[in-house]
Formats: structure tokens, sequence, C-alpha cells
């Protein structure tokens, strides 16, 4: 079944979806957090078929989240490492966890802890407000059209009301 590309929709969230949406590629740029370069260790940690695993690595690549860079000319073999545009998901990742950890932990407890390296403390996600930097809650927030917003659309009824 073929899906419906949202590459070009005015939503920064459905163009993310387009690219990151399927289960297996946040989980195979979380092993690339974890450390994991080599493709025989992204497919052993994550127990992907290999074809799968290599259209996820190739899409990365393509789309600049991961740099594929040759380690082995015969036969020849790659790292895979996270570029500036895949590092900058690491929040997205960090988010996810934090959301999951509240939601869906058992009474085991969370199943993976983040700590700062830098103040030395178990840490989660928090998104907070970039200027007051008080938590940024949906109930405190509004969407308002953007500059990248195609004008035609801002005219609909639906958008109006909307984001009015």
């Amino acid at each position: 079944m073929r899906r419906t590309s949202l590459a070009h929709w005015p939503c920064s969230i459905a163009r993310a979806l387009d690219l990151l949406g399927d289960q297996w590629t946040p989980l195979v740029l979380r092993e690339a957090f974890y450390g994991v370069r080599r493709f025989d260790d992204f497919q052993t940690s994550l127990g992907i078929a290999r074809n799968t695993l290599a259209e996820r690595l190739r899409r990365l690549v393509d789309e600049g989240l991961l740099d594929k860079r040759a380690y082995q000319d015969e036969p020849p073999r790659y790292d895979y490492v996270l570029t500036e545009k895949g590092r900058d998901f690491y929040s997205v990742l960090a988010a996810m966890a934090r959301w999951g950890d509240r939601w869906l932990s058992g009474a085991e407890g969370v199943p993976v802890v983040l700590h700062h390296e830098r103040c030395g403390h178990d840490t989660h996600a928090e998104v907070v407000c970039a200027a007051c930097r008080e938590p940024l809650r949906a109930e405190d927030t509004a969407a308002r059209l953007g500059p990248g917003y195609p004008p035609r659309l801002a005219e609909r009824p639906d958008v109006k009301r909307r984001f009015g």
C-alpha cells in the first residue's frame, strides 16, 4: 500500500512525520545516539530486517541526518554518523522518552534513565518557552500562521477559523 506524502504540507509536524514517522526511523536514530555506527550493529540491536534497515539508512543519509563514511574498501563497509541535523533530533527523542516514561512505564519503572553529564544529575526532557523558560503547555499556547504558510490556503474559511 502506497502512503500519502506529507512532505509539502504547510505544517512542520506533517513534514517531520513524512521523513521520520515510521516505527523504525526514530529507533535507528536512537541507536545512533547510543553510539551504534555500523550496519550490522544496527541490525543486531534492533532486530530489523536488513532491507528495511538499508532503506531507512539510505533515507537518513539522503535527507542529511546521517553521513555515510567508508571505513573499509574491500569489501566496502561504512559507518553511519550523525550530522548536525541528525544530532538536533535528540530533543525530540528525549521528549518522546519522557512521555513514554510517564504514560507507558509499568510498575517496574522506566527502562532507560537519561543522565546529564555536564551537571551530573539524572534528568528528563522538559519543553519550555524559549523566551521566558516557563513550561510550554497547550492551554497556554496559541498557534498562528507563519510566513511560510501558503497565502492561498490562509484564505480558506476553515483555516481562518482555526488561526483567526
